[in-house]
């Protein structure tokens, strides 16, 4: 199979129009801003060849001749610069609502192919990547785009305005000033080139400097436990002197382009001055007039600044694009998580919970060991199972695919009779509770964490779930009650409360089978004695597997099943392998030999 073609490659190799192209259908909603932007810019363009039409008869009338009418001309001054003004704050306004309308469309897409995107994403890029591509890269993007292209619009209207007078003034000496246009492009050509792959570049690194600082957040413990400080940050400093450099080389491309511009600009302006003292153009009385000739040099002056910003736009035209496209390549790159292609005829709303592995195989790479080899299992509806074995035996993996977070590669897998595969995702994913070993609560309040996935919010049921999770009174306690909100991940809990608060989840949603990643290994005694309470409950009338780590919480299930290298070894009740003297009695007898992490 040919490799998948690269998103980053493939945008680099369009062309400007072509990656604006792409970016058009996100930004296109707002009409009306669009048409009061073209509007306002064209206007505020137009008055710029005004400023020095005015100037011509202040010059030759008002001041040779003392026209009385040309106080006039003061007047109008100040009205064409109100009428600038005004519509240059309409221009802004307008685009700004354009650039945050498409902001929100571009995100909103972005969070929801997030949501519905197949979870190998999440192993291929790092939160703080997926967090900076949404929120930062975006908003950005959009901001620098946008303003960007209101100023080559504002300054591209200018430059033609300004150009059609003075060819209206003199169209001779106006093609030496023409000669700005070719080298001007040539310039823009060659050096937003280089500034975008540095970009791109920068993009790259800045991602890297950011995974640094949430690995160490993340591990901020363990870091200061091995006094890693000192390696961890040469490894920031590392990353941020590479990202220093990237930023200076970007620098100089950008900071090369109006010196350049202005050196033309100002070749061409100095031809005009000499070819027309020359040729006695600026002489009265010799076919021009003081106020004409200086109308021509005050005109071209004012081509120099637009000129220049023409320039300067390459530089947040390039970082808008490149910011904006790196989220169109996150949409273009991931895979949406697969419905069922034929859904079965009949699929209850609610399971019995029956579930059945048939002859499973799961292999994650060709050059690795199966982590599921050939595994045939039968849990019947109200069972409880729990699954033991060493680190790597494949507990977690079999876990896994009972509500299809991966699909198996060889075998089926079974619920109430129907294959998983025909369920559809969301149907299939409402029959399932889990509480994982490692608890994830959201920066809501603790009602929304415990109904989480509801349409709306039963207080009372929330209110029951707590008590049988033997948490009620510590919410009660708490500022707002169940309306306090958590935090981040709710770390202000402690182990064992942030642990029967996923068990008040579970209860909540009410589903037929609980998959239970036991977690009362690092619990004190009263936490733990809390939490068995509150899975006892959680368990009842529901089909269970337990990922057990701790052997003496799983002695009274219904089964045990242990596994070893992706194979069931035995199973049997806790008596019948004790007595059976094999894997199982050896890791009972040998509690310190038990894993203490999930396979």
């Amino acid at each position: 199979m040919p490799p998948a073609p690269d998103p980053a490659s493939a945008a680099a190799s369009l062309s400007l129009t072509q990656r604006l192209r792409r970016l058009w259908p996100y930004f296109r909603q707002y009409k009306a801003g669009w048409a009061l932007a073209v509007a306002a810019t064209l206007t505020s363009a137009l008055t710029e060849p005004a400023i020095p039409a005015l100037l011509q008869p202040l010059l030759d009338q008002g001041f040779t001749q003392g026209n009385l009418r040309i106080w006039m001309v003061p007047v109008a001054i100040i009205g064409l610069f109100a009428i600038r003004g005004l519509a240059q704050f309409a221009s802004q306004y307008a685009l700004s609502r354009i650039a945050g309308d498409g902001m929100v469309v571009l995100r909103r897409r972005l969070f929801e192919r997030l949501l519905t995107a197949d979870l190998s994403l999440f192993t291929r890029q790092s939160a703080s990547q997926l967090a900076n591509t949404i929120v930062y890269e975006v908003q950005t993007g959009a901001a620098q785009l946008v303003q960007a292209l209101l100023n080559l619009a504002r300054d591209g209207f200018t430059v033609v305005a300004l150009l059609s007078y003075l060819v209206y003034l003199n169209w001779r000496l106006t093609l030496i000033v023409l000669v700005l246009v070719p080298c001007v492009a040539w310039i823009l050509k060659t050096l937003s080139r280089r500034l975008y792959r540095v970009t791109r570049e920068s993009q790259t690194a800045t991602d890297e400097l950011a995974y640094v600082v949430e690995e160490n957040v993340l591990a901020h413990r363990m870091v200061r436990l091995h006094g890693a400080q000192a390696r961890q940050a040469e490894r920031f400093d590392a990353l941020s002197r590479h990202l220093r450099g990237l930023a200076l080389k970007a620098t100089r491309a950008s900071a090369a382009t109006t010196p350049l511009t202005q050196l033309v600009a100002a070749v061409a302006l100095s031809s005009v001055i000499a070819i027309a003292l020359s040729q006695g153009q600026g002489a009265p009385g010799q076919g021009v007039t003081v106020g004409g000739f200086v109308a021509f040099i005050g005109a071209m002056l004012m081509l120099v600044a637009p000129t220049r910003r023409l320039a300067d736009v390459v530089n947040p035209i390039t970082r808008g694009l490149a910011a904006l496209e790196r989220g169109l390549e996150l949409m273009d790159g991931v895979r949406p998580e697969t419905d069922a292609p034929q859904p079965a005829a009949a699929v209850p709303e609610r399971a019995r919970g029956d579930l059945v592995l048939d002859a499973v195989r799961m292999v994650y790479r060709d050059d690795a060991a199966p982590a599921l080899d050939g595994v045939s299992l039968h849990v019947r509806a109200g069972e409880t199972v729990a699954l033991v074995g060493p680190s790597g035996s494949g507990k977690t993996t079999l876990v896994s695919l009972l509500p299809r977070f991966v699909a198996p590669t060889g075998g089926q897998v079974r619920l109430d009779g129907i294959d998983i595969a025909r369920w559809p995702l969301a149907l299939l994913r409402r029959q399932f509770a889990l509480v994982s070993q490692d608890v994830t609560m959201l920066n809501d309040s603790v009602a929304a964490n415990v109904a989480l996935g509801a349409a709306a919010i039963d207080r009372e049921r929330v209110q029951r779930c707590l008590e049988d999770a033997n948490l009620a009174a510590h919410v009660a306690a708490l500022p707002r009650g169940m309306d306090t909100v958590l935090g981040h991940n709710a770390t202000q809990l402690s182990g064992g409360q942030r642990q029967r608060l996923a068990i008040a989840r579970a209860l909540y949603k009410d589903a037929p089978v609980l998959l239970l990643d036991e977690a009362t290994s690092a619990l004190d005694t009263e936490s733990e004695r809390l939490v068995q309470q509150a899975v006892a409950r959680a368990m009842a009338g529901r089909t269970t597997v337990v990922i057990a780590h701790r052997l003496s919480t799983i002695e009274h299930a219904d089964r045990i099943v242990v596994m070893e290298r992706g194979r069931i070894a035995e199973q049997g009740t806790h008596a019948e392998l004790v007595a059976a003297g094999g894997l199982y009695a050896r890791l009972h007898s040998h509690p310190a030999a038990s894993p203490s992490a999930p396979a």
